[in-house]
């Protein structure tokens, strides 16, 4: 059983494992290699080596119900989509509620990470840190490595020819911070990641000229969804996945399609998925289509060529004028501080048992926290993967043997689509609902919805039909929290406790009493399907 844990990062997965390890009875330390906790969410004005970097403007896309701890939920004040200053303020509150602050070692590097001589035996490793100039080895009964992935910015210069003649100022979005050095420039992003596209929008408020270029589209969506309600509120109900589920995957992104559309027309825009049938990172950005059809941006295909002061377009046989191009083309990862025969990372993925531990160690020793791209939240993903993984570290949970763990690492690998649902082919994308209640079931800490339809029905159906908020992973089991029923009850007042800043009187509607009523019917038909 692991007793000492060392723990690399202090960001949003690092705080939830320090306080895992803290309830299990063990004895974590922390190492964090900037001054401050936070991670991604700790702006700077400079990018600093090994840590994540985000610019000034940058908001939350997933909401404070969805996106907070399971046990901590964000102050009802805060709005509901949190910029990041909050977001900081948010952790550190976090921190220091749970007393996590006096486990974390700042300002101290990890430079390796290695198993000691006896590793067969013990499962123990050596981490050399260094702090001040000073370094310093350490042994711990157990590793958790929480340094998510975006750290290392792919920049993939030789797809774009000519780039070396290109006599503007070119850089990849990690270096992004503000907009004001695009003040009446010809700007060129290229990539429609969230990143690509919030900063393609900023710039449109100061430059001259703004192009977007996308090679194969994308699905853009507000926050705000059906009735006003945050987007994710909304989608991520079990109800709702479980539906989607059901229904064959064509079907499936023809309704994803059908709404998404409803919103504006993406083909008009420029900006229908090429491949509407495997899921492609959802844009969220509320202002994009807005931008468009007032010809502040201008959507572009791929880049045929880059000249010294101009581009060239695929299809396109005009030269567009440009002064700076941004490169929002995405992350790779790795662990420098670890051996490859420990995690060896291949077309983006590493062989990680359940996205978190290595599949072919003779000891279970050594986790990867937050490491996923879940459709959901990574704050409620990376806590449940902490909650597990700290289990299995003391030995209270037992991994399968490795020949069944490499298996299905092999079939994740592979991400054959099911032909139902939503068609998850990318690498580390996985189904939010499903493979949270995976680890729950582990623990035994996944709700039982027919139980509750017994003993607690109002319960039952806000669990069914409502977000699949994180208050959910703390009814029952280890780490259960009193107040996760009542923050579920609650978790619309709080929602819009943040936008109803005016009171209006409203008529009570005629038909809510027969919604609940057909609700409930639903919910018993639904846990009728899922006894069979």
């Amino acid at each position: 059983m692991a007793r000492q844990v060392a723990i690399v990062g202090a960001g949003v997965s690092g705080l939830a494992s320090i306080k895992c390890c803290l309830e299990e009875g063990l004895e974590p330390t922390c190492f964090e290699r900037s001054d401050d906790l936070g991670g991604l969410w700790r702006f700077t004005e400079h990018v600093e080596e090994g840590r994540a970097s985000l610019y000034k403007s940058v908001v939350s896309n997933s909401c404070k119900e969805m996106s907070c701890y399971s046990d901590f939920p964000f102050p009802e004040h805060y709005p509901n989509y949190v910029p990041n200053s909050q977001f900081l303020e948010y952790l550190k509150m976090y921190a220091h509620r749970f007393d996590l602050l006096k486990c974390i070692q700042f300002k101290t590097k990890v430079c390796s990470v290695t198993k000691c001589p006896n590793f067969d035996v013990t499962g123990q490793w050596e981490v050399v840190t260094l702090h001040e100039g000073k370094q310093e080895s350490s042994v711990f009964d157990a590793v958790m490595v929480c340094t998510g992935f975006l750290t290392n910015p792919h920049l993939p210069l030789d797809s774009f020819p000519g780039i070396k003649t290109f006599k503007g100022q070119y850089f990849h979005s990690r270096q992004y911070k503000h907009p004001d050095i695009f003040k009446d420039k010809r700007v060129l992003v290229v990539g429609m990641g969230n990143s690509g596209t919030d900063i393609a929008v900023e710039a449109s408020h100061v430059a001259e000229k703004v192009y977007l270029s996308t090679t194969g589209g994308a699905w853009v969506m507000s926050r705000v969804f059906d009735s006003g309600y945050p987007w994710d509120m909304v989608f991520m109900t079990r109800f709702q996945n479980m539906f989607r589920n059901l229904l064959p995957t064509p079907v499936v992104s023809r309704l994803i399609a059908r709404k998404m559309n409803s919103w504006f027309d993406h083909t008009n825009y420029g900006l229908v998925p090429e491949d509407r049938i495997q899921l492609k990172e959802l844009v969220l950005n509320d202002e994009l289509p807005g931008r468009i059809i007032t010809g502040k941006v201008f959507i572009r295909p791929s880049i045929k060529e880059v000249k010294a002061h101009s581009v060239m377009f695929n299809n396109s046989p005009k030269e567009e004028p440009i002064d700076i191009i941004v490169f929002a083309t995405g992350y790779t990862f790795a662990f420098p501080f670890l051996d490859e025969s420990v995690i060896k990372v291949e077309a983006g993925q590493a062989s990680l048992y359940k996205y978190i531990f290595p599949a072919h160690l003779k000891k279970s020793t050594l986790a990867v926290i937050g490491l996923i791209k879940p459709l959901g939240s990574m704050i409620p993903t990376g806590e449940t993967q902490a909650r597990w993984a700290v289990r299995v570290l003391k030995g209270v949970n037992k991994l399968p043997p490795p020949s069944v763990m490499i298996e299905e690492v092999n079939a994740r690998k592979e991400n054959k689509p099911t032909g139902f649902g939503l068609c998850y082919c990318k690498a580390l994308q996985s189904d939010y609902i499903l493979y949270i209640d995976e680890l729950l079931t582990s623990i035994n800490a996944k709700p039982n919805l027919f139980s509750l339809l017994l003993t607690d029905p109002h319960l039952a159906w806000a669990i069914f039909f409502g977000p699949c908020s994180p208050y959910q992973f703390r009814l029952t089991g280890p780490g259960k929290w009193e107040g996760a029923r009542n923050a579920i009850l609650t978790q619309w007042d709080r929602t819009f406790k943040a936008t109803r800043t005016r009171i209006v009187q409203e008529p009570p509607s005629p038909f809510v009493s027969f919604l609940k009523f057909f609700s409930f019917l639903a919910l018993l038909v639904a846990v009728f399907l899922i006894l069979l």
